[in-house]
């Protein structure tokens, strides 16, 4: 196996010396790491900013180095108590994440460190927080528009740091409580509101069933008529048609006709075991009469 020569292996030695040591703030190497971002001070003046990863090289010991973080990062407001648009007081509890995208803004506004910075935030947040849902009702908060709260604050917060190298990247609202001094009046007022609901809806119910029931009334009794007019109307059509069908029939055999419709008045008028007593030559016994048969 062939040794390297002596010459390489100082040199990575000494490579090695210098990474190490750029890692830890010293010497002429500066690493940076993926979640860094550094900058070079040179007699307390920033000369370079490193947002990528990677090694770079700075001046020993006349220069210094900040680092700063490239990751998201949480800051936890403390509950505030805002007064909404609707006079209801509430206490909001939220949380920030933000980032810082300049380190040379940010250092040259913060100079102490990430505490100036969350301070900062939490002032510009605060105002916002109050500011955004002072002007809208309880209920916005609660349900219907609190998606559109959050985005809001959010952007004007944005707008609040700018210049400051941050970025807050979202505004969130953990929970939202009542004080408890006014959790029972409010509560309250809900079953209230929600009692008159219900009432103005049974009512409205109530309306239409009227409504719908007289209107099925009316047609009902519209259909009806209509249907026994047509029922009439068939029936003197039928009656008419029947009387004709008689007549057509009786002028073709009217002595036919007539000998049975004499014999229907018998048979009506005679019950079994009737006695009665007529006049000789009356015409509606014509059919008893007897007589004699013609001679051919």
């Amino acid at each position: 196996m062939r040794r390297l020569p002596l010459a390489i292996v100082v040199a990575a030695a000494v490579f090695a010396a210098l990474v190490w040591a750029g890692g830890r703030g010293y010497g002429p190497l500066v690493v940076t790491q993926v979640d860094e971002q550094k900058l070079i001070l040179v007699f307390g003046r920033p000369v370079s900013v490193l947002t990528e990863p990677g090694l770079s090289l700075r001046v020993p010991l006349a220069s210094d180095v900040r680092t700063f973080d490239n990751r998201l990062l949480y800051f936890n407001a403390e509950p505030l108590p805002i007064q909404t648009r609707d006079e209801e007081r509430i206490v909001v509890d939220n949380y920030v994440v933000w980032r810082i995208v300049d380190p040379l803004r940010y250092f040259e506004s913060f100079p102490t460190g990430r505490t100036a910075a969350e301070s900062q935030i939490d002032r510009v947040v605060r105002a916002r927080v109050r500011q955004v849902i002072g002007q809208r009702t309880l209920a916005e908060v609660l349900t219907t528009a609190r998606v559109d709260i959050m985005k809001e604050i959010t952007e004007v917060t944005n707008a609040g740091l700018g210049g400051t190298g941050i970025v807050v990247e979202d505004v969130r609202i953990n929970r939202t409580e009542l004080p408890k001094g006014t959790e029972e009046n409010v509560f309250a007022r809900m079953r209230a509101e929600r009692q008159r609901l219900s009432r103005q809806l049974r009512a409205e119910g109530e309306e239409q069933g009227r409504r719908i029931r007289a209107e099925a009334e009316r047609e009902a009794i519209v259909i009806v008529a209509e249907a026994r007019r047509d029922a009439d109307v068939l029936r003197g059509e039928g009656d008419a048609e029947a009387a004709r069908i008689y007549a057509e029939a009786y002028a073709g055999h009217a002595q036919f006709y007539d000998f049975v419709r004499t014999l229907e008045a018998y048979r009506k008028a005679l019950p079994q075991g009737t006695t009665l007593v007529l006049p000789p030559g009356g015409d509606f016994f014509r059919l008893f009469e007897t007589r004699a048969p013609r001679q051919p």
